[in-house]
């Protein structure tokens, strides 16, 4: 039967798709490490008690860069480069969501809405990635290889989500309802789309990997798209709206780190 732990069980036991697989995921994370980094350091006055979060959200991402790192130096494999086309990160960058690269390069201070800009890139984004290791922790989390990465990568990414949703609420009464509600709704439908592709790209490269017939591959594009399908019509309501979250203060917590996993 085709599904998702079929899947990714087929990717963790071909070396050159867990490569592939690790490459992007380390790539994806590092890219995002970066972007916090910089946000953190240019954080405006009047939202400089954001900074320390900002920043360990970013220490997190590079930490899971080093854990699919670590991943790869476990089976003797070099990380590669991904290939453009799966580069989600990128891919969001260059349609114009959350923050610009150029922006970001220079040393003038981000304004108040670029900060909202990027809490709700964060949220639309970080809601793709906590449910994707959500269901990772399901099927894998007791696998003897990938179990403990996933379960530590799964356990940040709520907190990541936690605190976008806690930081957005505390923005929207502070006046800017109006203006976070536009930019979740525009930045959700652009990134169900974004996958959408991503999703296709990453699955064909692993079809050619992994010798999967035609009609296994036609099944998988047909799933992809169907989801799409589905989150356009009604699923992106989900990673748009708001709720303050059980754990508060989610990234003003001690973090844990990857040194005993690397």
């Amino acid at each position: 039967m085709l599904t998702a732990r079929s899947l990714f069980q087929e990717i963790i036991d071909n070396d050159e798709a867990y490569q592939l697989f690790c490459s992007i995921a380390a790539g994806g994370e590092h890219q995002g490490g970066w972007e916090n980094g910089r946000i953190a350091a240019l954080v405006p006055e009047s939202r400089r008690t954001l900074a320390p979060k900002i920043a360990r959200h970013g220490a997190d991402e590079e930490k899971h860069g080093r854990i699919f790192q670590a991943l790869l130096r476990r089976r003797g494999l070099p990380q590669i480069e991904a290939p453009p086309e799966t580069d989600y990160t990128m891919i969001l960058e260059r349609e114009g969501i959350g923050l610009p690269h150029e922006k970001l390069r220079g040393e003038a201070p981000l304004t108040e809405r670029d900060i909202i800009a990027y809490l709700v890139h964060s949220r639309v984004t970080e809601q793709r990635a906590a449910d994707q290791m959500d269901m990772l922790t399901r099927y894998f989390g007791d696998h003897p290889e990938v179990g403990k990465a996933i379960r530590m990568i799964c356990d940040d990414e709520a907190n990541h989500l936690a605190y976008c949703h806690e930081e957005l609420l505390r923005l929207a009464a502070a006046g800017h309802g109006r203006t976070i509600q536009a930019l979740l709704r525009e930045s959700a439908l652009a990134e169900i789309a974004i996958y959408r592709d991503v999703s296709l790209a990453v699955m064909s490269r692993m079809g050619r990997i992994l010798r999967w017939p035609k009609a296994k591959s036609a099944a998988l594009a047909a799933g992809i798209r169907a989801l799409y399908a589905y989150e356009r019509l009604v699923g992106w309501r989900r990673m748009v709206a708001l709720r303050m979250p059980e754990r508060r203060d989610a990234l003003g917590r001690p973090a844990t780190t990857a040194a005993e996993f690397a």
